[in-house]
């Protein structure tokens, strides 16, 4: 059921309606090096192949999973072969081609900067990340988005129609109810939707594909995530800015949707005790607690019982008051101590367990806290003497660090 031609494409109206970028290119029958970035199943491959077809060049597919360098080398002969005998231009279409690593990528840069190759990649990645820059300052990026699940219900009517290439010749009909439940699991991926359709149509009795039948077939299916990928780390920021946004709704779904696509609770958990720190801090230092608490439950108790304790430390974080006063602080006595050079320690606040210690002046002067009213040595000098004094931590007026503020305010008040 590949789409033949721009009017049987589903989706991608942003790239693919009058006027918009590739739809004047297929028109025009031109070609340019390009990479196509998107989900599985949204039309990469078929792209590539209309676009080659409109400007009558040959086309060539080949899958980075399986293909090596001699693969590109036997391409870029016939591509010369082609071009001497009927002038027509050749493109390479590399499926996957993140699987390349950078010095596979390299091999046909140069057939494509001298015009012998006009290069198709397509990436569910994103390809900054995953694409050199040579190659991809000689190709233009074209991001497809995944497919709606309207859109998957005309290919699965288009299918059943089809008496050559789809279902058509079978006769069969398909409740609303089921076609929705089969659109709806495919989850944007126009093969995966055949797929399911093919199944369905399989286990379908007396010509009709009933919701029984969709609801058998699609049992068990697991939304899209790619525990390696970009889609992974794109809903770990999204769980992480819902909390520190404090939204525990839009946090709890995003835990439950990296959950539901596999990845595994305990890493979520590690990452909530960094959102506890970096974003709740002394503002509820209980939350820190909480998470810990939460890796510790898991532990105990496994999957997927565990989940719930993790899914409590998200909910109270993200309602909790926040505060990054420590990251920040922390981030400036790094770079102090990163970048001051090995200052020496005040002798006054130095160890000083010998005699010979104290004769060269160890501890001399130090004033035990314990020991001044309410436990401050006011105006006693910490930091290094070539150092002037800094002010890392600044609590925010929000939570317990309203109590800290008005703390640290009245030591420093009293020359601290």
């Amino acid at each position: 059921m590949r789409p033949r031609s721009l009017d049987e494409f589903a989706g991608q109206s942003h790239l693919l309606d009058p006027g918009k970028p590739l739809r004047r290119l297929v028109e025009g029958s031109t070609l340019h090096s390009m990479l196509l970035w998107g989900p599985p199943g949204t039309g990469k491959t078929t792209l590539a192949r209309l676009v080659a077809g409109s400007a009558k060049a040959e086309f060539h597919a080949l899958s980075a999973v399986l293909a090596g360098v001699k693969d590109i080398r036997e391409v870029v002969e016939r591509a010369r072969v082609a071009r001497a005998a009927t002038g027509r231009p050749t493109v390479l279409f590399l499926d996957e081609v993140h699987r390349f690593n950078r010095s596979q990528q390299d091999t046909f840069l140069p057939f494509v900067e001298d015009g012998t190759l006009v290069f198709v990649g397509a990436t569910t990645e994103n390809p900054s990340f995953e694409v050199n820059g040579a190659l991809l300052s000689r190709a233009r990026i074209y991001v497809l988005k995944r497919l709606v699940a309207a859109d998957l219900e005309v290919l699965i009517d288009r299918a059943l129609a089809d008496p050559e290439r789809g279902l058509g010749a079978q006769s069969l009909a398909v409740e609303a109810a089921a076609r929705a439940l089969m659109a709806h699991a495919a989850d944007g991926d126009a093969r995966r939707a055949m797929n399911l359709l093919e199944v369905a149509a399989d286990l379908a009795t007396a010509g009709m594909i009933t919701e029984a039948v969709a609801t058998e077939v699609v049992a068990g299916g697991v939304r899209r995530f790619d525990k390696r990928g970009e889609q992974f780390y794109d809903q770990m920021s999204a769980l992480h800015k819902s909390v520190r946004g404090s939204d525990a709704d839009a946090a709890l779904y995003w835990l439950c949707r990296m959950l539901d696509g596999g990845c595994d609770p305990l890493y979520v958990a590690r990452r909530v005790l960094r959102m506890a720190s970096e974003d709740i801090g002394n503002a509820d230092p209980r939350g820190l607690a909480l998470a810990v608490d939460a890796i510790s439950t898991y532990d105990r108790l496994g999957s997927p019982e565990g989940e719930l304790a993790i899914a409590q430390a998200v909910a109270y974080l993200a309602v909790a008051p926040k505060s990054n006063a420590v990251y920040l602080a922390y981030q400036a006595a790094q770079a102090d101590a990163q970048g001051l050079g090995s200052l020496p320690v005040p002798l006054s606040i130095r160890n000083a367990p010998t005699r010979t210690m104290k004769e060269l002046g160890h501890g001399e002067g130090y004033r035990y806290d314990h020991d001044q009213p309410e436990a401050h040595a006011a105006g006693q000098r910490y930091f290094p003497d070539e150092m002037e004094p800094r002010s890392y931590y600044n609590p925010v007026p929000r939570g317990l660090e309203i109590k800290i503020r008005d703390a640290m305010a009245r030591r420093r008040g009293g020359g601290a």
